[in-house]
Formats: structure tokens, sequence, C-alpha cells
């Protein structure tokens, strides 16, 4: 797996396929391989390339001085340069598309095509902005995410009726509750402030392409619900899918939906 050094760390990323080039962002909590289904049809036809979050998959340590979430935005542009990508497609879930969407903004002559998917770009709602802080906060303290945590983090991501003896369900929270304390400390949970401390970029949805942009939620997302979804396609004027039976990684709930409509959207 190929490595970029941006800001004096280092960036893991998959490199998959030929043809015009798609990039994936993750969700927080999530590297690259949520997007497996989906890397695996889209590289038959596109040259795929999927990053890590610093301070997940393999990725490094969150630089120093970051600070917002156009640091990640400028920070996807440096990586298309290191590959000498000058025009893609992106396809951003979650904080993937809210890094996207101020790619977008940033540098739109070099978006051929954007899809948001499960992500929201305006502020976190102030009450739900403090109780992620005081999780951060706890995580940050015991230098764990423990059982109780575990308990409430996990069933965010998923649909509600989801079974929690799933292998997608166990993985995940497997996942969490092994991640050591450095890099919940140094990478993790400053990444989170910085996400859920966003400012609002509401405003300049309007400049989005809106013939190149798509809007796509889980339609039982709970940290970003299809309202929020409905509220950004009608400020960009685009089209909006609902993912039916699907939560906030709509693309692993219900994979084959997304990646149809994936393909669909990438080929118009």
């Amino acid at each position: 797996m190929p490595f970029a050094t941006l800001d004096g760390q280092s960036l893991h990323y998959l490199d998959q396929g030929q043809g015009p080039v798609v990039l994936l962002g993750s969700s927080y909590l999530w590297d690259h391989t949520m997007w497996a289904p989906q890397i695996e049809a889209l590289s038959r036809h596109y040259r795929v390339i999927a990053l890590d979050l610093w301070g997940h998959g393999q990725s490094g340590r969150l630089p120093e001085g970051m600070k917002s979430l156009d640091d990640l935005a400028r920070q996807a542009l440096a990586l298309m340069d290191h590959l000498e990508v000058d025009c893609f497609s992106l396809v951003g879930l979650s904080v993937g598309g809210m890094w996207g969407a101020r790619l977008a903004l940033m540098a739109p002559k070099r978006l051929e095509a954007l899809v948001l998917m499960d992500t929201y770009v305006g502020v976190e709602p102030e009450p739900t902005r403090q109780y992620y802080f005081s999780l951060f906060d706890k995580i940050e303290a015991s230098g764990s995410i423990p059982e109780p945590l575990l308990d409430i983090v996990v069933p965010i991501f998923f649909r509600s009726g989801i079974d929690p003896q799933s292998a997608l369900y166990q993985q995940f929270r497997a996942t969490l509750a092994a991640l050591p304390a450095d890099r919940l400390r140094d990478s993790i949970v400053p990444l989170g402030r910085i996400i859920f401390g966003r400012d609002d970029i509401l405003p300049r949805l309007p400049e989005l392409d809106a013939g190149r942009t798509l809007v796509m939620c889980g339609d039982q997302d709970k940290p970003r619900p299809p309202s929020e979804a409905l509220e950004m396609a009608e400020l960009i004027g685009c089209p909006h899918v609902l993912i039916p039976e699907a939560g906030h990684i709509s693309n692993l709930e219900n994979p084959e939906f997304v990646t149809r409509a994936l393909l669909e959207f990438l080929r118009s």
C-alpha cells in the first residue's frame, strides 16, 4: 500500500484500477476499507484512490497545527498533485463529504463530479456538539473507548434494526476497542473536535455545480438525518437520493444500492 508525506506526516492510501480517477473520502472512525464493496466494483472501470484519515488505518498522526476541515481538503488536493492527477471525481461520506465540499469550492475546475453522502456542511447543532465533546473528554482522559462508551458510539453508525451480533457491527466495535491511547489522544480526539467544531459553509453550496453533484443519505441515518441531506440538495439545486434500509455507513448497510447509484451517476 502506498504512502505520501503531507504536512510532515505519512498519509496512507489505496490506489487501484485504471481509467478516470475517483477519490473516496471515508467516515470518521473508519479507514479506507469501509469502501471495499464500492472499490471492487468501481475499480473495474475507474482508477480508485481511497485515503485513510490521520490516525486511522495506516496513516500517521494528525499533523501539527491542523485547525480545520479546510486542511483536510488541502491535503487531499496535495495527494492528487503528488499522484499527478489533474481532474477527478470525489465521493465523500460523513467527514469525507465535509472536506469534499470544501475541496470542490477550493478547486472547482479539478472536479468532474461530487457525491456527498451522509454528511452535513453546516455547523453541528450546539447540543450535539457539546455531547460529542463530552465523549471526547472521556476518551482523552481514559486513553481508550471503554465498554460503556462503545455501547453509545457504535450504534450511532448503523440503522436501528441492525443485528448487533452481525460481523459488520462486531468488527467495528472491536476496531474501536483496540485503538491505542496515543492514537486516540494525538489524532482521533483532536480530529473529532475539528469535525464537530466546524464552521458553516451552507451559504456557499449554491456555488457548487448542480449538474455534477449528487447528495445521498441513508433513510435511517441518525447523526446526519435525511432532512440535512435534503437541505443541502435544495441549496445546491442537485438530485437527492435516499438509500433504503441504511444508517450512517450507508454504503456498507446497502452496498448494492449505493454501488449501482454511484456507477449510474459517474457514467452520466
